[in-house]
């Protein structure tokens, strides 16, 4: 079959190699000087390339860790700063409520203050009121008096003069009309009610008076 075909004069002749396999006879050829030193050259050149490699790899994973210890302190100076922040934020707030407080005591102490100064007029309105009550209770308990005084020297007037004792009368009429003898109130005889209150067509105690006087004094 194909073994058996005749081969074509126009290939060209192949040695297979499973028919004529290497049997080792063939020597290897001593190296020259020059490979020997090219290859120590190669050798030494690939120590060279690993140790760059190695040292590449060192630096390479020393500025990972830089970068990853960089990275840690960053992130720890962040939440640091962050709890500043918080504190901070919580310290402007607790400022801002004693603030807002502070607002609020101002107002109720400057409400109290202009409650206190209506209260301190109304008291000093008060203290003038109560003096001038005073004094007119004073001034009446006085008139009250002088006019005791004066109806007293009126009664003592008109039974003089009813009993016809003239000079008697002459002389307690000098008595309530000089000013000596009640420098503060001055005559008693102006002190002698001017109206009747009897009720009756009778004279008033100062109309009596006045009519025994110039019956007496001429």
């Amino acid at each position: 079959m194909a073994e058996g075909r005749r081969r074509n004069t126009s290939e060209p002749f192949i040695e297979d190699a499973h028919r004529f396999p290497d049997t080792g006879e063939k020597k290897r050829r001593p190296s020259s000087p020059a490979d020997q030193d090219a290859r120590r050259r190669r050798a030494q050149q690939r120590k060279r390339r690993n140790s760059v490699f190695q040292y590449i790899a060192i630096l390479f994973m020393a500025a990972f860790v830089l970068l990853l210890f960089t990275f840690m302190m960053e992130r720890r100076q962040s939440r640091q700063q962050i709890d500043d922040l918080k504190q901070s934020a919580s310290a402007v707030q607790t400022l801002q409520g004693l603030m807002n407080e502070n607002s609020v005591l101002q107002a109720k102490v400057a409400e109290l203050e202009q409650e206190l100064t209506k209260q301190k007029a109304a008291a000093d309105e008060f203290e003038v009121n109560l003096r001038d009550v005073t004094d007119t209770l004073a001034h009446t308990e006085n008139v009250l008096e002088w006019t005791t005084q004066a109806m007293d020297y009126f009664w003592q007037i008109n039974d003089a003069y009813v009993r016809g004792r003239t000079a008697l009368c002459r002389n307690l009429i000098s008595q309530i009309e000089s000013p000596d003898t009640t420098p503060e109130a001055g005559p008693l005889m102006e002190y002698l009610p001017k109206e009747n209150s009897t009720g009756t067509d009778r004279f008033s105690p100062y109309d009596r008076y006045m009519e025994i006087r110039n019956k007496v004094i001429k």
